[in-house]
């Protein structure tokens, strides 16, 4: 038995520890595993971000046998497979398990995978030929051919004269006092009278 003035190991300290908390036994033995599905989880994300399709199916099924498929974690692997096969080109296992996870327990699982499932599940639509450009394929060229696409020069537009406008014969202005001065200025003045009527 140690003193009280030694230094404690880790081991003994971990001892103490279950014996005050018998449930930490199992989070020491859970600890390694959790460690493994969760670089198991992060590998398989990267791979699929890098396109390597297979190499990450094969991790998240990996991390799946390590973890509750039927947990909020095991649900958000089982999505990641579905994006994994599908992206591999196997839409059937990648369908099945969609519509597996439809029923599953998780909540978040389980709205995600009927999303998916109504994309993956959707009529595919027909294309008409006026909706696609259709690229030319160059393959067949050689590069000592040289084929060159010139542009036809513009032909000049002769640009009209700019019309004058016909002169106004002063003959024809009506010059007749219209009033139409003097009922402005009394608008105006009402206008402004008003305002300041309201405003005190």
């Amino acid at each position: 038995m140690t003193s009280e003035s030694e230094p404690r190991t880790a081991y003994e300290s971990a001892a103490d520890n279950v014996v005050e908390n018998p449930d930490a036994v199992e989070n020491l033995v859970e600890d390694p595993v959790k460690q493994a599905l969760n670089r198991l989880i992060a590998a398989g994300q990267t791979l699929f971000e890098r396109g390597r399709y297979k190499s990450a199916i094969a991790a998240f099924q990996t991390a799946l046998v390590l973890s509750n498929p039927m947990g909020a974690r095991g649900g958000e692997i089982q999505i990641w497979l579905v994006n994994a096969y599908i992206a591999s080109g196997d839409e059937a296992a990648g369908l099945a398990l969609c519509r597996k996870l439809i029923v599953h327990p998780d909540l978040d699982t389980k709205q995600q995978s009927k999303r998916m499932l109504y994309i993956l599940e959707a009529p595919e639509l027909e294309m008409r030929p006026e909706w696609v450009t259709q690229i030319p394929d160059l393959g067949g060229f050689d590069d000592d051919q040289k084929i060159r696409y010139a542009q036809r020069p513009k032909k000049k537009r002769r640009r009209k004269a700019a019309l004058e406008p016909e002169p106004i014969d002063l003959s024809q202005v009506n010059t007749d006092d219209n009033q139409f001065v003097w009922i402005a200025l009394i608008g105006v003045i009402l206008t402004l009278g008003s305002l300041v009527w309201f405003g005190s």
